[in-house]
């Protein structure tokens, strides 16, 4: 067992309220959230917090996680010139084992940026598994489905094996987009939503020209296009949301959608600012990721919850828009629930140890006038102390405890990008 003590709370239970609860944890869930008690267990570990913040981690609800392969080799281009001329020749150069390292060069990073899960679309699944696995890292794989599939029935297998491999790895059923799918492939997707009763996840609507090709081929938007196939019969969202029509929001809003918000990618990309006050005012279901490292570079939580809600005050002219708090509970909570976590969303009794500390004993958190809002405002990475997946210590203090020396890893990855210039 491992106590965390003498320290403070945001568990997201009662909103953003902060108490002053320890935290134990036994095997990989928590099993007390209380005062300090007269009896004590025997515990393995005791971590002094020393009036440090413990909060559920980060969920990363839109990744493509090998990608780091690419960091900073495609950069400055518009999104159909990166993909055609740059991301997807060097994919098809990706081996197996090319993507465990980077997986795991990946893993790194949401670590050190509090990060204890994410929802991943790539391919060469198997690998991707084995790197989180053999990290302690917790995914969920988003099928990836498209025209360069040889075999489109893959994703069903996929479905079926990924959901009961181990209790770190789990499947939704989805496909890359509209634009890189025939209708045929697209409706076989659907069909499995209806086998299975399953939601379906894809990137819609990421620029205005994705969504007038979509129209012009198919006479309908992306959103309109997945809902009329009943893809969306039991759930799921979109990655990006960036242009969305009225009928897109109300589709998203009957069918209790979720909208997964990417902002530093699509600042880099100059693909537009998602309506996150519409989206938020509707009641629509939110999340954020960060993209692949190809399109982003960074893979860093407190970077995009800055940007989600300072770019929605800068879009629509309003400083009052989008709540610090709110935003701070997509990157916890809403994550979660996005991608099927629903025992990751909080700090309860029973729930997944899914933990991060938060060093508030820095510059940029004092005076401790709000702390929740100031995680979001002026956080950095640099603040993060530990990182928890499972009830296992996976990185802490600069370092990382995921079965692999760091600086392998780096050589490894260095190398890998080398071979594909």
């Amino acid at each position: 067992m491992i106590r965390f003590y003498n320290g403070r709370v945001l568990g997201f239970v009662s909103g953003t309220e902060i108490t002053n609860d320890e935290v134990w944890v036994n095997g990989g869930s928590i099993c007390y959230v209380g005062p300090k008690k007269a009896e004590m267990p025997q515990f393995d570990r005791q971590i002094d917090l020393k009036g440090d913040l413990l909060i559920p981690g980060f969920k990363n609800a839109h990744s493509h996680s090998a990608m780091t392969f690419l960091r900073s080799m495609a950069d400055d281009m518009p999104l159909d010139r990166w993909l055609n001329e740059q991301v997807f020749p060097r994919e098809a150069k990706l081996s197996p084992d090319m993507l465990y390292v980077m997986t795991k060069l990946a893993i790194m990073e949401y670590l050190s940026s509090g990060i204890t899960a994410c929802f991943d679309m790539y391919f060469h699944n198997d690998a991707y598994v084995k790197a989180n696995i053999d990290s302690g890292f917790r995914t969920v794989i988003c099928g990836a489905l498209n025209n360069f599939d040889k075999d489109p029935t893959e994703i069903e297998g996929e479905y079926l094996r990924f959901n009961k491999c181990h209790e770190l790895v789990s499947y939704m059923l989805g496909f890359h987009a509209e634009y890189t799918t025939c209708l045929e492939r697209m409706e076989y997707v659907a069909s499995l939503a209806q086998k299975y009763k399953a939601p379906i996840f894809v990137h819609s609507s990421e620029t205005k020209a994705e969504v007038a090709g979509c129209i012009e081929r198919h006479g309908a938007t992306p959103t309109v296009l997945f809902d009329k196939l009943g893809m969306y019969d039991y759930g799921g969202g979109g990655f990006h949301c960036v242009y969305m029509s009225e009928e897109d929001i109300e589709i998203f809003k009957r069918r209790k959608l979720w909208a997964v918000l990417n902002p530093a990618s699509n600042l880099k990309l100059a693909s537009g600012i998602a309506p996150v006050t519409r989206f938020l005012d509707e009641g629509i279901n939110l999340a954020i990721g960060t993209d692949g490292a190809a399109s982003n570079n960074a893979l860093d939580f407190f970077r995009e919850m800055y940007l989600v809600t300072a770019l929605a005050k800068y879009r629509e002219s309003d400083a009052s828009v989008c709540d610090a708090n709110r935003v701070l509970g997509m990157a916890c909570v809403g994550g979660a629930r996005a991608m099927g976590l629903s025992d990751c969303d909080c700090i309860a009794e029973g729930k997944k140890a899914d933990l991060v500390v938060v060093n508030l004993n820095r510059p940029n958190m004092h005076p401790l006038n709000n702390i929740s809002k100031n995680l979001v405002y002026a956080g950095s990475k640099g603040n993060v102390r530990l990182t928890m997946v499972n009830g296992r210590v996976l990185y802490e203090n600069g370092e990382f405890f995921i079965g692999e020396d760091a600086g392998k890893i780096y050589a490894e990855a260095d190398k890998i990008s080398e071979s594909m210039k």
